[in-house]
């Protein structure tokens, strides 16, 4: 929730023994990075996606919630730039083959 007095989203404060965090949906987003063309963008959304749990442990619990919407945010970014190169690369392959 939104905490209007700090200004700022509050669902992770003072969640200071909060060390991992869990993606709910793991099969599709899975499924999506699999099918991306490139190893190197499989093995790039893999690191983004470990990347919290690396980091999560050494972060203030005060900072907590504003790094997980952050690293959500680039996850999905990452994912939609890949998603679009994909889709256009495809679309790109399929004319040459015409």
């Amino acid at each position: 929730p939104f905490d209007y007095f700090e200004g700022r989203y509050s669902q992770f404060l003072e969640c200071h023994n909060l060390t991992t965090v869990d993606i709910v949906g793991t099969e599709g987003i899975n499924k999506t990075i699999s099918s991306f063309m490139m190893q190197s963008w499989r093995d790039e959304m893999k690191k983004e996606i470990g990347r919290i749990n690396l980091e999560l442990p050494s972060i203030d619990g005060y900072r907590k919630t504003n790094a997980i919407r952050l690293w959500i945010r680039s996850v999905i970014n990452r994912l939609e730039c890949f998603k679009t190169e994909h889709n256009r690369l495809l679309e790109e392959h399929m004319t040459q083959l015409e």
